[in-house]
């Protein structure tokens, strides 16, 4: 299938890891000339190296802490700077900082929850927006969450975050449709790899460093089976590669008549 993104100038933030690295070399395979955001240095330039060996137009790396405030203008301009342009963004940064019952929480970690999670999107988004206005041209990708439409157990700020990623997604694509972008959502539900390359150091689920290495074992069995959703399939946890699959359709020129949509990677886990 031919997606028309070979020479395409694209951005993918949070790309050192797991959902985000798979979007990246997946574009890059596309012939994509590649903008990766992210913070882990060394991960980084391995996914650049990758992405040059798997067919990338060019591959580039933006070291940069999305919650800083100017970050969205300093990853538009080197994108311009360096490509001309932007044709598609994608906004798979997210996560959490805390876990448990929001009748226990600190209010401190609902800010830094909602931050790296709904901020980052707007942030980018808004400061990318004026170039792809000003072309008539582009397709924005936001990577939502399960959470998002049906709320996870012990992560209520988090789940309320991509919520609202899935709502902005809907509302953004009625107001910059007439400019010719489309901006859709990929939600998928618990999704990991077996590969070790795939976890950079900020990763949620690095074996050593991830915040779920050492959340879920903290977790009562009750909690644990509160926690987990199960489909009909004989697994419940998704595959990058297959988010990945997702985000390059949606930004492809086979996806050019959909728009407003949050298609959901979950292995039927709402049935």
């Amino acid at each position: 299938m031919d997606t028309g993104l070979r020479g395409k100038a694209v951005i993918v933030t949070g790309a050192t890891a797991n959902i985000g690295r798979a979007i990246a070399l997946d574009m890059a395979s596309e012939g994509g000339r590649l903008l990766a955001v992210g913070r882990d240095v060394s991960a980084g330039q391995a996914v650049v190296q990758e992405a040059k060996a798997r067919g990338a137009s060019e591959a580039i790396f933006l070291t940069i802490d999305l919650t800083d405030a100017n970050s969205g203008e300093v990853i538009r301009d080197r994108a311009v700077s360096e490509f001309g342009g932007i044709d598609v963004l994608v906004n798979n940064v997210g996560g959490n900082t805390s876990m448990g019952l929001f009748a226990q929480s600190d209010p401190a970690s609902w800010t830094a929850d909602l931050e790296i999670t709904l901020m980052t999107v707007l942030r980018v988004t808004r400061a990318v927006l004026p170039v792809m206005i000003e072309r008539r041209a582009g397709s924005i990708i936001n990577i939502g969450s399960t959470a998002g439409s049906v709320g996870d157990y012990m992560l209520a700020i988090y789940s309320a975050a991509k919520g609202a990623v899935h709502t902005f997604t809907k509302v953004l694509a009625k107001e910059v449709g007439p400019q010719g972008i489309r901006v859709n959502c990929v939600a998928p539900y618990a999704t990991a790899s077996n590969d070790p390359a795939a976890y950079s150091s900020g990763s949620r689920f690095h074996p050593e460093h991830g915040f779920f290495t050492h959340a879920i074992p903290s977790l009562s069995p009750d909690e644990l089976a509160r926690l987990h959703r199960s489909g009909p399939l004989d697994r419940t946890m998704a595959r990058p590669d297959e988010v990945s699959a997702a985000v390059v359709y949606l930004a492809s020129e086979r996806a050019a008549f959909v728009t407003g949509q949050v298609m959901y990677v979950d292995g039927g886990v709402q049935l």
